[in-house]
């Protein structure tokens, strides 16, 4: 009709013809679709997907229903990308699609464990435990990654800044005040001296010095992308000392946690296994789950515990906590007990080892920095001789 309103929206489909007749359906008579020349969809933050989660918890367990969950939290999210997920997704679930299905369209969203765990949830007997599981596994996971890199990667990067900055005063900045009092022929002292040496050899050979400190790490980086590069890394980081143990502690924990959320909704023992496996983000455990515990249980018929044990990546206080549990038939309650235990324990001491890395680090740069200044400070004290002497 000419005195009707024009409607614009955008809607996301596999053709212009696909919209057309679903518009034409719905009445309207004029249609005109365009492509969207500029559609970057980027992932949603962390934030945003963990509020869904504990949002859907907390309502679920308030008894609204799923539908009207999705309806209201889509209406009040301002990601788009997450917004258009949610309205995507209960009107999939609408249709009359496994849970598991469509959640597992939208991995690129919600990642790939929180996507699997969301559609487990939509055929569970208790939709809000596994939110909540699946809410305090996120939380979890952050918080595992954040410690590795305070623990790793930020005082390798502060080692690594600070060589690279000595080098330059060495090489560039140091020899510029110190062959000053050689070309007036006075004597230099004998740290001096063997400074200018060092600095000397360093500005002939930089190219390949340079060579050895950038190359081997290069390496590495692509090394440990590979699949054999991943198990190789996580085995050797959970076997560093001190630090090893509260990173295997801390992939147990993520593992029994996910084991006890998904045990009784998942179809069988081997899907939790390997759920869990892929969730414990340690390759190397992940390998020897899937190649060694689940291979025994197939086709040997071997037990949980036992095959577990024969992976050889879990320590015997887990094992022994898990078979009493099995005993008794509470193998759930069992690996609640051994996350809850190893959250507890690795988290305190995490901290207080990410405390004393950090003192180690500032010790070293002050190690270097007065290492600097007592150089530095020799070329100071350089006169020249008094004439008649």
């Amino acid at each position: 009709m000419s005195n009707k309103k024009k409607v614009k929206g955008r809607q996301s489909a596999f053709s212009a013809d696909e919209i057309k007749q679903a518009l034409q359906k719905l009445g309207y008579q004029k249609v005109k679709v365009e492509p969207v020349l500029l559609d970057f969809k980027i992932k949603p933050p962390f934030e945003s997907i963990m509020m869904f989660i504990n949002l859907s918890a907390f309502m679920l367990k308030e008894k609204m229903t799923y539908d009207k969950i999705l309806e209201m939290l889509a209406d009040e999210e301002s990601n788009p990308v997450l917004k258009d997920t949610l309205k995507n997704i209960q009107n999939e679930l609408k249709k009359g699609r496994e849970g598991e299905e469509v959640f597992k369209q939208y991995e690129h969203v919600f990642g790939k464990f929180p996507a699997y765990m969301l559609g487990l949830a939509t055929k569970s007997g208790n939709m809000a435990e596994v939110y909540e599981a699946t809410a305090k596994f996120m939380e979890r996971d952050m918080e595992y990654r954040k410690s590795l890199k305070q623990a790793i990667m930020s005082p390798a990067f502060t080692v690594f800044a600070m060589v690279l900055a000595v080098l330059y005063y060495l090489i560039t900045i140091f020899p510029t005040t110190a062959k000053m009092f050689i070309r007036f022929g006075l004597d230099v002292p004998p740290m001096t001296r063997g400074t200018l040496i060092f600095s000397d050899f360093m500005a002939v050979h930089w190219w390949w010095i340079m060579l050895i400190i950038f190359v081997p790490p290069i390496i590495v980086y692509f090394y440990f992308r590979s699949d054999v590069g991943q198990v190789a890394r996580d085995k050797m980081l959970i076997n560093l000392p001190v630090l090893g143990p509260l990173m295997h502690k801390s992939s147990i924990e993520i593992f029994f946690r996910v084991f006890a959320a998904i045990y009784s909704g998942a179809e069988n023992n081997i899907e939790t296994l390997r759920a869990s496996a892929e969730a414990c983000r340690n390759k190397y455990m992940e390998k020897g789950v899937k190649e060694i515990a689940i291979p025994m249980m197939l086709k040997e018929g071997a037990a949980l515990v036992p095959a577990l044990q024969a992976s050889g990546v879990f320590n015997r206080t887990t094992l022994n906590r898990l078979r009493s549990g099995t005993e008794t038939g509470n193998v759930v309650s069992s690996a609640e007990q051994i996350a809850k235990f190893y959250e507890q324990e690795t988290t305190y001491k995490m901290q207080s080892l990410i405390m004393s890395i950090q003192s180690l680090i500032g010790a070293f740069i002050g190690i270097v920095i007065t290492a600097l200044t007592v150089v530095s400070s020799e070329v100071a004290m350089i006169s020249p001789k008094t004439p008649g002497m």
